[in-house]
């Protein structure tokens, strides 16, 4: 819509009759004056306004009587017309108020024209800068980047920049109606430069500016007295495991110890007995069986 309008106004500079067409531009909401530069209007002159290719009759001067015409219902009762020059108003101006109007001034000797290119855009909002937290994700970028994304809402015929300083970094340009417009930025956690995000239109703008040092912090990880702490508990885990197994190496060579030395008195008493039974012989008496008799 935006480009259309423009186009309409390089294509209607000059009407094919010579009338020269003034560009106009104004905020939505505001209110627009069309002036006639007449002095006054005099009982003879009829002033009469006309809107659209069709040129309809939306308000008139005749006989010093002003007048206006709301049966279209597009402007209701926002149409003021000033009575001793003949200049038109638009109170609370809209989208579809944009378009060609037409001023006649009509008298007895001649009819003289004047035409406006009336081009009404939104109403600008501050656009608004957030940090993109889904950097976070990955340790690289969490290490050194710091990633923003600035918007602006419901916007027609805008233009969104990021400037770094006074330098241009990067710009969108949209046409349609009623959209999010969005632009991002990355910079690095150290930056100390300023950056501004702004958003124009031909004829206001507004700017945001970014704070790198309130807004780019690190991503949530670990600090590097944390980074110390649980180095410390690994380092003492580790010391004890190792205390526990060389105690526990200690205890079963113990236990292994205890267990032979039992064996070895058993079998120095068995090597005695057999010494002691060869040294007595097989004629000893203490140890010889009882002779057995047969009878008779």
């Amino acid at each position: 819509m935006c480009m259309v309008f423009l186009l309409f106004c390089v294509f209607h500079n000059h009407s094919v009759s010579g009338v020269e067409v003034k560009s106009v531009s104004v905020t939505e909401g505001d209110s627009l004056t069309l002036h006639t530069h007449l002095p006054g209007v005099q009982a003879d002159i009829q002033i009469l306004w006309l809107y659209g290719p069709q040129e309809i009759r939306i308000a008139e001067i005749r006989e010093q009587k002003p007048m206006t015409y709301v049966e279209t219902g597009r402007y209701g009762d926002r149409l003021k017309l000033d009575n001793q020059t003949g200049s038109l108003t638009i109170t609370n101006i809209t989208i579809t108020d944009s378009g060609l109007y037409k001023l006649e001034i009509i008298n007895s000797k001649e009819t003289s024209e004047k035409k406006f290119n009336v081009t009404v855009y939104d109403r600008l909002s501050v656009p608004v800068i957030i940090r993109n937290s889904s950097q976070c994700s990955s340790s690289s970028e969490r290490s050194s980047n710091c990633s923003f994304l600035c918007s602006v809402m419901n916007v027609t015929c805008v233009s969104l920049s990021w400037y770094k300083g006074k330098s241009l970094l990067s710009s969108i340009s949209v046409s349609d109606l009623n959209i999010r417009l969005s632009l991002p930025l990355e910079v690095e956690y150290q930056d100390t430069n300023t950056y501004r995000c702004v958003v124009n239109n031909p004829i206001t703008n507004h700017t945001q500016h970014l704070n790198i040092t309130d807004v780019c912090q690190t991503c949530p990880g670990l600090h590097h007295t944390d980074l110390v702490v649980i180095i410390a508990v690994i380092v003492f885990i580790l010391i004890a495991a190792a205390g526990l197994v060389k105690h526990r190496i200690v205890a079963v060579k113990h236990c292994r110890i205890n267990r032979q030395e039992p064996q070895e008195f058993h079998e120095e008493e068995v090597i005695s007995l057999n010494h002691l039974n060869n040294d007595m012989g097989p004629n000893s008496d203490e140890f010889s069986a009882p002779a057995v008799s047969n009878g008779v």
